[in-house]
């Protein structure tokens, strides 16, 4: 488990001004890393990636600091990686390596550092830069550990039984293509796939009718374990590295036709969009909330359970939905928010739980595989975390300020996903955004 320490006083201040703006999502408290690289101009071509880290408005290029400022004992050989554009490599260096280059970080940013003379140079303003995916992914599996999600989704389709069974005994998910991967920004273009209308004789080809998004969260693995071993829950959160906002879209059309008996195929494989900035366990560390389990529900098996888990393995965050279509766009009309949820709130499910699950038959983990939550409702009307479930299925449109109405999306649209951090005695701390924009499906 994270702990507090001085990276985390919510007194400090940083000498990069826009980093003390209350409403920032990269105060110093923060330090999340992203892989990025300057924008070139036309004709020029592009510098290597590097790792950065958001500080305010502006990106700290990791690399141009290893090359100009003094660093401590220790120092400099853990920000070699980063500075070569390999976040991988550092995240398999573990936590103690990731604390030293944090404390150290905060220091160098801190109001009265003795490296920001040098570290003034490094600053690169995120609006001159563009993002890559942080880190290769390797494998990618997506659970379902929305609770409200679940029993929503499971009411359209079992009234009487929403949830199966094992909802509550085992944490499920698949399988997902990490070859679809795409980082915020990238457009995503309408799937066709085989879908059946219900008065149909036989399904057809087309393009989705039913795209959908799903607002969830993902987890980078840090390390590894041996095949035919196992993570036990004293261990597990030692195996990840920070967060990222997740967008697995889905279309729901094929989905529908193709799920039974295996599950998403080519309803989920066609992109999933991951937002740039990591922001690591340890940052979350003031936001920690107890993990608990409704009155009447079972308790997680021994193998699922620790003591520390139940104290402070959830994580408070507030999560938001946007849409912008391309009408609103034109007439320069801002996102609307669709809906908001907490992660805490949301999740059935702990991020070590799910690391001790996946590994439990043997199945080894290796760095830069990814987690997805699967999405992340909230309990009361209004909060689903996708179209699907804020339209009933398509059957309620939702009214939007442009005139419009949406059950699913349509060409054009973008969906913007957002999450941020709060709690008394600590700074408010963010994830950024991770957006894309719906294209026509090819012919």
């Amino acid at each position: 488990m994270t702990h507090l320490d001085a990276t985390h006083d919510p007194a400090l201040r940083s000498w990069v001004e826009s980093a003390n703006e209350p409403d920032t999502d990269f105060p110093i408290q923060n330090l999340p890393y992203g892989r990025f690289r300057r924008k070139a101009d036309q004709g020029l071509e592009h510098e290597p990636w590097r790792i950065g880290v958001a500080i305010g408005s502006q990106v700290l290029d990791l690399r141009t600091a290893l090359e100009i400022a003094p660093w401590g004992d220790g120092v400099a050989e853990r920000l070699a990686p980063l500075a070569a554009g390999d976040l991988a490599a550092f995240m398999a260096l573990g936590r103690p390596a990731w604390r030293t280059v944090r404390t150290a970080l905060s220091e160098a940013l801190t109001e009265g550092g003795m490296q920001g003379p040098f570290l003034e140079n490094a600053l690169v303003a995120q609006a001159d830069v563009e993002f890559s995916l942080p880190c290769e992914v390797g494998d990618y599996t997506d659970f379902y550990i929305g609770i409200h999600h679940a029993r929503t989704v499971g009411s359209m389709f079992r009234p009487t039984n929403p949830l199966l069974p094992n909802y509550q005994w085992v944490p499920i998910g698949y399988h997902g293509r990490a070859s679809s991967i795409v980082i915020s920004g990238t457009p995503v273009r309408r799937p066709l796939g085989q879908a059946k209308a219900a008065d149909a004789a036989a399904p057809a080809l087309r393009a989705s009718i039913g795209l959908d998004y799903e607002l969830e969260l993902g987890a980078l693995v840090a390390q590894g374990n041996e095949q035919g071993t196992r993570i036990g829950m004293d261990k597990a959160e030692d195996h990840l590295f920070g967060l990222v906002l997740f967008n697995d879209w889905s279309a729901r059309d094929i989905q529908s036709w193709e799920y039974q008996p295996l599950g998403p195929f080519l309803s989920k494989s066609f992109a999933s969009t991951l937002s740039p900035w990591v922001v690591t366990l340890d940052a979350l560390a003031p936001f920690r909330r107890p993990f608990t389990r409704p009155a009447g529900d079972p308790q997680p098996l021994p193998y699922l359970d620790s003591a520390a888990n139940r104290d402070a393995g959830a994580f408070g965050i507030e999560l938001e939905a946007w849409l912008q279509t391309a009408q609103m766009a034109k007439a320069q009309m801002p996102a609307t928010r669709l809906m908001t949820s907490n992660f805490a709130e949301a999740a059935y499910w702990t991020l070590a739980q799910l690391v001790v699950h996946h590994t439990v038959n043997g199945c080894n983990l290796r760095t830069g595989d990814l987690f997805g939550s699967g999405t992340l409702s909230g309990p009361q009307p209004g909060q689903g975390g996708s179209l699907m479930e804020l339209s009933a299925g398509g059957k309620q449109p939702l009214n939007l300020p442009s005139g419009e109405r949406r059950s699913y999306l349509e060409d054009g649209d973008t969906v913007t996903l957002r999450a941020y951090c709060t709690v008394e005695g600590a700074r408010r701390i963010g994830f950024g955004s991770c957006s894309g924009t719906v294209l026509a499906a090819l012919p």
